[in-house]
Protein backbone atom coordinates (compact mmCIF):
# COMPACT_ATOMS: atom_id res chain seq x y z
CA UNK A 1 0.00 0.00 0.00
CA UNK A 2 1.76 3.51 -1.12
CA UNK A 3 1.10 5.94 1.71
CA UNK A 4 0.60 9.23 -0.19
CA UNK A 5 -0.24 12.56 2.19
CA UNK A 6 -3.86 11.70 1.36
CA UNK A 7 -3.88 7.82 2.31
CA UNK A 8 -1.78 8.89 5.27
CA UNK A 9 -4.54 11.55 6.31
CA UNK A 10 -7.22 9.58 5.99
CA UNK A 11 -5.80 6.89 7.80
CA UNK A 12 -5.08 9.81 11.15
CA UNK A 13 -9.00 10.47 10.53
CA UNK A 14 -10.14 7.05 11.00
CA UNK A 15 -7.54 6.35 14.27
CA UNK A 16 -8.68 9.56 15.50
CA UNK A 17 -12.27 8.56 15.88
CA UNK A 18 -11.06 5.89 18.93
CA UNK A 19 -10.08 6.75 22.29
CA UNK A 20 -8.14 2.90 21.89
CA UNK A 21 -5.98 3.70 18.65
CA UNK A 22 -6.38 -0.14 18.64
CA UNK A 23 -10.16 0.16 17.95
CA UNK A 24 -9.16 1.84 14.42
CA UNK A 25 -7.72 -1.67 12.81
CA UNK A 26 -9.94 -3.05 11.11
CA UNK A 27 -11.69 0.26 9.43
CA UNK A 28 -7.82 0.44 8.58
CA UNK A 29 -7.89 -3.11 7.05
CA UNK A 30 -10.99 -1.98 4.81
CA UNK A 31 -8.94 1.29 3.89
CA UNK A 32 -6.56 -0.90 2.90
CA UNK A 33 -8.66 -3.53 0.41
CA UNK A 34 -10.17 -0.26 -0.79
CA UNK A 35 -6.98 0.67 -2.14
CA UNK A 36 -5.06 -2.71 -3.11
CA UNK A 37 -7.91 -4.37 -3.31
CA UNK A 38 -6.40 -6.65 -1.04
CA UNK A 39 -4.68 -6.50 2.26
CA UNK A 40 -0.87 -6.93 1.20
CA UNK A 41 1.76 -7.91 4.06
CA UNK A 42 2.59 -4.15 3.19
CA UNK A 43 -0.30 -2.88 3.92
CA UNK A 44 0.07 -4.82 7.74
CA UNK A 45 3.26 -3.31 8.56
CA UNK A 46 2.34 0.18 7.64
CA UNK A 47 -1.17 -0.24 10.16
CA UNK A 48 0.74 -1.81 12.44
CA UNK A 49 3.31 0.75 12.79
CA UNK A 50 0.09 3.82 12.92
CA UNK A 51 -1.40 1.64 15.80
CA UNK A 52 1.71 0.31 17.78
CA UNK A 53 0.91 -2.98 16.90
CA UNK A 54 3.15 -5.69 15.81
CA UNK A 55 2.60 -6.76 12.43
CA UNK A 56 1.48 -10.00 14.24
CA UNK A 57 -0.99 -8.59 16.14
CA UNK A 58 -2.75 -7.30 12.53
CA UNK A 59 -2.17 -10.35 10.92
CA UNK A 60 -4.09 -12.00 13.42
CA UNK A 61 -7.06 -9.74 12.27
CA UNK A 62 -6.48 -9.90 8.76
CA UNK A 63 -6.76 -13.50 8.57
CA UNK A 64 -9.30 -14.44 11.07
CA UNK A 65 -12.18 -12.24 9.20
CA UNK A 66 -13.31 -13.35 5.90
CA UNK A 67 -13.95 -10.20 4.27
CA UNK A 68 -10.60 -9.44 4.40
CA UNK A 69 -8.76 -11.34 0.93
CA UNK A 70 -4.83 -12.18 0.84
CA UNK A 71 -4.90 -11.85 -3.17
CA UNK A 72 -6.91 -9.51 -5.54
CA UNK A 73 -10.52 -9.32 -5.48
CA UNK A 74 -11.30 -7.91 -8.72
CA UNK A 75 -14.21 -5.80 -9.61
CA UNK A 76 -16.85 -7.10 -7.91
CA UNK A 77 -17.41 -9.57 -5.07
CA UNK A 78 -20.01 -12.05 -5.03
CA UNK A 79 -21.32 -13.67 -2.23
CA UNK A 80 -24.28 -16.76 -2.12
CA UNK A 81 -25.85 -17.43 1.02
CA UNK A 82 -26.09 -21.33 1.31
CA UNK A 83 -27.01 -21.20 5.30
CA UNK A 84 -30.02 -23.61 5.98
CA UNK A 85 -32.85 -21.53 4.52
CA UNK A 86 -31.03 -19.63 2.04
CA UNK A 87 -30.14 -23.79 0.87
CA UNK A 88 -33.75 -25.10 1.56
CA UNK A 89 -35.23 -22.05 -0.85
CA UNK A 90 -32.60 -22.95 -3.39
CA UNK A 91 -29.44 -21.11 -2.26
CA UNK A 92 -27.16 -23.69 -3.33
CA UNK A 93 -28.84 -24.14 -6.67
CA UNK A 94 -28.22 -20.48 -6.83
CA UNK A 95 -24.59 -20.82 -5.70
CA UNK A 96 -24.14 -23.12 -8.41
CA UNK A 97 -25.81 -21.38 -11.25
CA UNK A 98 -23.45 -18.71 -10.27
CA UNK A 99 -20.35 -21.00 -9.85
CA UNK A 100 -20.90 -22.08 -13.53
CA UNK A 101 -21.01 -18.99 -15.04
CA UNK A 102 -18.24 -17.73 -13.69
CA UNK A 103 -16.36 -20.94 -13.38
CA UNK A 104 -14.88 -20.35 -10.14
CA UNK A 105 -15.40 -21.75 -7.04
CA UNK A 106 -15.61 -20.77 -3.32
CA UNK A 107 -13.10 -18.03 -2.46
CA UNK A 108 -11.78 -17.88 -6.09
CA UNK A 109 -12.11 -15.80 -8.93
CA UNK A 110 -13.28 -16.11 -12.90
CA UNK A 111 -11.06 -16.26 -15.06
CA UNK A 112 -10.02 -12.62 -15.71
CA UNK A 113 -10.36 -11.77 -12.61
CA UNK A 114 -13.17 -9.29 -12.61
CA UNK A 115 -15.33 -11.65 -10.23
CA UNK A 116 -15.04 -12.93 -7.00
CA UNK A 117 -17.22 -15.54 -5.81
CA UNK A 118 -17.17 -16.76 -2.29
CA UNK A 119 -19.82 -19.33 -0.26
CA UNK A 120 -21.89 -17.43 2.59
CA UNK A 121 -22.64 -18.93 5.74
CA UNK A 122 -25.40 -15.89 6.49
CA UNK A 123 -26.19 -12.88 5.31
CA UNK A 124 -28.75 -12.07 8.18
CA UNK A 125 -31.62 -11.66 5.29
CA UNK A 126 -33.12 -14.96 5.81
CA UNK A 127 -36.58 -13.12 5.10
CA UNK A 128 -35.87 -12.52 1.27
CA UNK A 129 -34.45 -16.02 1.08
CA UNK A 130 -32.19 -17.46 -1.16
CA UNK A 131 -30.00 -13.60 -1.12
CA UNK A 132 -26.62 -12.84 -3.00
CA UNK A 133 -24.91 -9.58 -2.36
CA UNK A 134 -22.42 -8.03 -5.09
CA UNK A 135 -20.35 -6.02 -3.07
CA UNK A 136 -22.13 -6.60 0.31
CA UNK A 137 -25.48 -5.04 -1.56
CA UNK A 138 -28.33 -7.39 -1.35
CA UNK A 139 -29.87 -8.71 -3.92
CA UNK A 140 -33.05 -10.54 -2.62
CA UNK A 141 -35.12 -13.24 -4.04
CA UNK A 142 -32.98 -15.09 -6.05
CA UNK A 143 -33.24 -17.55 -8.46
CA UNK A 144 -30.44 -19.41 -10.64
CA UNK A 145 -31.59 -17.02 -13.79
CA UNK A 146 -31.51 -14.02 -12.12
CA UNK A 147 -28.35 -14.04 -10.13
CA UNK A 148 -26.44 -15.00 -13.47
CA UNK A 149 -28.71 -12.32 -15.19
CA UNK A 150 -27.16 -9.88 -12.25
CA UNK A 151 -23.30 -11.21 -13.19
CA UNK A 152 -24.16 -10.91 -17.48
CA UNK A 153 -24.84 -7.43 -17.12
CA UNK A 154 -22.56 -6.06 -14.18
CA UNK A 155 -19.54 -7.97 -17.16
CA UNK A 156 -21.22 -5.85 -19.84
CA UNK A 157 -20.62 -2.60 -17.07
CA UNK A 158 -24.56 -1.88 -17.30
CA UNK A 159 -25.99 -0.03 -14.30
CA UNK A 160 -27.41 -2.57 -11.44
CA UNK A 161 -29.34 -1.69 -8.47
CA UNK A 162 -29.03 -3.37 -4.83
CA UNK A 163 -32.55 -4.37 -3.51
CA UNK A 164 -32.60 -2.23 -0.87
CA UNK A 165 -29.47 -0.01 -1.29
CA UNK A 166 -27.56 2.20 -3.60
CA UNK A 167 -26.45 1.56 -7.28
CA UNK A 168 -23.78 -1.22 -7.33
CA UNK A 169 -20.69 0.73 -7.64
CA UNK A 170 -17.66 -1.87 -7.48
CA UNK A 171 -15.60 -4.07 -4.48
CA UNK A 172 -13.16 -1.30 -3.43
CA UNK A 173 -15.67 1.21 -3.53
CA UNK A 174 -17.80 -0.41 -0.56
CA UNK A 175 -14.43 -1.21 1.01
CA UNK A 176 -14.02 2.37 1.36
CA UNK A 177 -17.90 2.88 2.62
CA UNK A 178 -16.56 0.18 5.41
CA UNK A 179 -14.00 2.57 6.02
CA UNK A 180 -15.51 5.98 5.95
CA UNK A 181 -19.85 4.84 6.74
CA UNK A 182 -21.20 8.59 5.80
CA UNK A 183 -20.90 8.09 2.23
CA UNK A 184 -24.16 10.06 1.39
CA UNK A 185 -26.15 6.46 0.42
CA UNK A 186 -27.93 5.88 3.15
CA UNK A 187 -31.06 6.93 1.88
CA UNK A 188 -30.47 4.90 -0.95
CA UNK A 189 -32.74 1.90 -2.15
CA UNK A 190 -36.13 1.35 -0.46
CA UNK A 191 -37.49 1.11 2.94
CA UNK A 192 -38.70 -1.83 4.81
CA UNK A 193 -41.17 -4.40 3.26
CA UNK A 194 -43.97 -5.85 4.59
CA UNK A 195 -41.95 -8.90 4.75
CA UNK A 196 -39.53 -7.46 6.76
CA UNK A 197 -42.32 -5.94 9.39
CA UNK A 198 -44.62 -9.34 9.15
CA UNK A 199 -44.00 -9.98 12.91
CA UNK A 200 -44.06 -6.58 14.24
CA UNK A 201 -47.67 -6.09 12.26
CA UNK A 202 -48.79 -9.20 13.85
CA UNK A 203 -47.71 -8.39 17.08
CA UNK A 204 -49.65 -4.72 16.95
CA UNK A 205 -52.77 -6.29 14.79
CA UNK A 206 -52.84 -8.64 18.35
CA UNK A 207 -51.99 -6.61 20.74
CA UNK A 208 -48.81 -8.12 21.63
CA UNK A 209 -45.58 -6.66 23.30
CA UNK A 210 -42.33 -7.06 24.82
CA UNK A 211 -42.29 -7.67 28.86
CA UNK A 212 -40.67 -4.79 30.79
CA UNK A 213 -37.16 -5.18 31.33
CA UNK A 214 -35.39 -5.85 34.84
CA UNK A 215 -35.56 -2.97 36.53
CA UNK A 216 -39.04 -2.09 34.89
CA UNK A 217 -37.95 0.05 32.26
CA UNK A 218 -39.44 -0.76 28.71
Amino acid sequence: MEVTPEVRSQMSEIIDRYPNSRSALMPLLHLAQSIDDEVTPEAMEVIADALGLTTAEVAAVATFYTMYKRKPVGRHHIGVCTNTLCALLGGDAVYDAVSERLGAGHDQTDVDGTFWLERIECQAACTHAPVMTVDWEFMDNQTPASAVDIIDRLARGEQVQSTRGPVIRDFQATEHTLAFPVDGLAGEGGEADDIMLAGLTYAREHGMSAPAAPGGDA
